[in-house]
């Protein structure tokens, strides 16, 4: 176990569970020009923004394809995969 309570991994990997929902449906609101006064679309760009942003910074659109979601979708996996670890 190294240390680590069982119910800590558990309410990361929740936590990573609802941030995951949360990214895809933002990717999917987007894709519909959604109402930017909609509390909806500012309550999912005001949770994923914060992590979204360092990453389109350091990789810009390619092709006009914003990435930044897959990129961060990629690294809760990874994260996820080194919480199962434990």
């Amino acid at each position: 176990m190294n240390g680590v309570p069982i119910a800590l991994i558990q309410v990361l990997s929740a936590v990573l569970d609802i941030y995951t929902f949360i990214l895809v449906a933002r990717a999917l609101i987007s894709w519909v020009s959604p109402d930017p006064r909609n509390q909806i679309v500012q309550l999912l760009h005001r949770l994923t923004e914060p992590v979204l942003a360092p990453v389109r910074r350091t990789i810009p659109p390619i092709g006009g394809m914003d990435l930044s979601v897959l990129v961060v979708l990629v690294a809760i996996q990874l994260i996820r995969s080194t919480l199962l670890r434990f």
